[in-house]
């Protein structure tokens, strides 16, 4: 997930999953709040568009993927979490890579008012 601000005081909050395999985008959901809603919705989105994938879900350590609601939903799909070492961005480089791809080349050569 990465934030993104907007007018005076605003942000918004971008969730999205990759498929390592090639790189593209299976879901990604825009909310106002970094809360688990945002990622649950953006997981859902996933497993319906592929039902019967089985994939290793990797994620940073952020709140929204260390719950056990989250961790439910992994195992409800049948499939299995792994997680970045704490402090290590790189862990999650195709993913972080991703989010500074879209900030560089979308977001930081505008100005979002609304």
């Amino acid at each position: 997930m990465t934030e993104m601000k907007y007018g005076l005081q605003s942000k918004a909050y971008l969730s999205a999953i990759m498929d390592l395999s090639d790189k593209s985008i299976v879901s990604f959901v825009v909310g106002h709040s970094n809360n688990n809603e945002l990622v649950f919705r953006t997981f859902d989105i996933a497993h319906q568009s592929y039902p019967n994938a089985k994939p290793i879900f990797h994620s940073d350590r952020g709140f929204q993927y260390t719950n056990k609601m989250f961790k439910k939903k992994l195992d409800d799909a049948g499939m299995i979490q792994s997680m970045s070492r704490v402090s290590r961005c790189i862990d999650n480089g195709p993913m972080e890579s991703f989010w500074g791809m879209i900030k560089s080349e979308m977001y930081y050569l505008n100005k979002f008012n609304t």
